[in-house]
């Protein structure tokens, strides 16, 4: 499968690592330009790209740049394409979104409104990328890590955890993309090492108003 990465830093650069290591082809793309992914050729083993060039070139498309930056993502270019969400929202970098704070929306609802044609997953959001890189076991392992993931759309949630379980992980399926603050930073299943059955218990006890300002 080609894959295309918007955001050439931890998250797409560990993601890209991974996917290249299952067998993926791999386009990194950042806002400066090709040029500045030079050593990305040999340390990542893929291609380098513009953002435009990346959309296209995936057959999915991974989004791992700042929140606040979502409405630079290309639009036409992925109407009917699987887009993989993995923004977390952090005022202090993202600065204040309104409708983020009052629980009106969560971050991929508001990605998926600024690309209505694309079928929008949120993944790879609560886990640091350390441990992306790390972790990973193989599959029926005792034990092993689950991560959460949420979407609308089912053939995309299946492709995601099909790399779920590629890279080493469990996959647990919290619902249609309106769930993905189940899972955003500051709930109790973000960033947390948890089999399946503890994920599955922390998405459906978590609550609203648990989740941290």
């Amino acid at each position: 499968m080609k894959i295309g990465i918007i955001g050439a830093g931890f998250v797409g650069r560990a993601i890209g690592k991974l996917a290249v290591r299952a067998g993926h082809q791999v386009m990194l793309s950042n806002s400066r330009g090709p040029h500045t992914l030079f050593s990305m050729r040999h340390a990542v083993g893929c291609e380098v790209g513009t953002v435009d060039e990346a959309a296209a070139f995936g057959d999915i498309v991974v989004i791992a740049i700042p929140l606040a930056a979502y409405r630079s993502v290309p639009v036409a270019v992925l109407n009917g394409k699987v887009v993989i969400d993995t923004d977390n929202y952090y005022p202090d970098r993202d600065g204040r979104i309104v409708e983020l704070d009052d629980g009106k929306i969560t971050t991929s609802e508001l990605l998926a409104r600024h690309l209505p044609q694309s079928r929008i997953i949120k993944a790879f959001n609560a886990i640091t990328m350390n441990d992306l890189e790390k972790d990973g076991l193989p599959a029926r392992a005792g034990e092993r890590r689950a991560l959460p993931i949420a979407g609308d759309d089912e053939e995309g949630k299946t492709i995601g955890k099909t790399l779920y379980n590629q890279f080493g992980f469990d996959a647990v399926d919290a619902g249609n993309l309106a769930e993905g603050w189940r899972f955003e930073r500051g709930t109790p299943a973000y960033c947390v090492r948890m089999t399946a059955a503890e994920l599955e218990a922390a998405l459906a006890k978590v609550e609203r108003h648990m989740v941290d300002a």
